[in-house]
């Protein structure tokens, strides 16, 4: 992370990707434990993370919540998503077709905060030019 105001935005689409690349591995391990007896579901949930930092600051602009967001609490880890719930006789709580949507939306999401954060890159290079 690069601590300078000018890169607030970049620091905060960075914790993003990192969350996306982690939530590809939580949903490729879904699909991979589909067929384990008593497997549940995992997930990150970064957004409501993002989310809660955000709100924490309120009647401010975006500029100053974004440069208030302290960074090491958008560090998030998997979690079990519906513990108690199964609808398998075996208590698995996976279904790999909502899996397998749920990879493809991640991947385009990484792939948009990357092009976000190569945008933002490239903004403040023409700024030095």
């Amino acid at each position: 992370m690069i601590n300078s105001g000018i890169y607030d935005y970049v620091n905060v689409l960075q914790k993003a990707a990192d969350a996306s690349w982690l939530r590809q591995d939580v949903i490729s391990n879904n699909i991979a434990n589909a067929d384990t007896p008593g497997y549940k579901r995992r997930d990150v949930n970064f957004e409501s993370v993002l989310k809660q930092e955000l709100f924490s600051s309120k009647y401010t602009t975006l500029d100053q919540k974004i440069s208030n967001i302290h960074l090491d609490h958008l560090n998030v880890q998997s979690a079990p998503d519906y513990p108690n719930y199964s609808y398998r006789v075996d208590e698995n709580n996976v279904d790999p077709e909502q899996e397998n949507v749920a990879l493809a939306s991640n991947r385009i999401q990484y792939n948009a905060l990357v092009d976000m954060i190569s945008g933002k890159f490239a903004g403040i290079k023409s700024v030095i030019k």
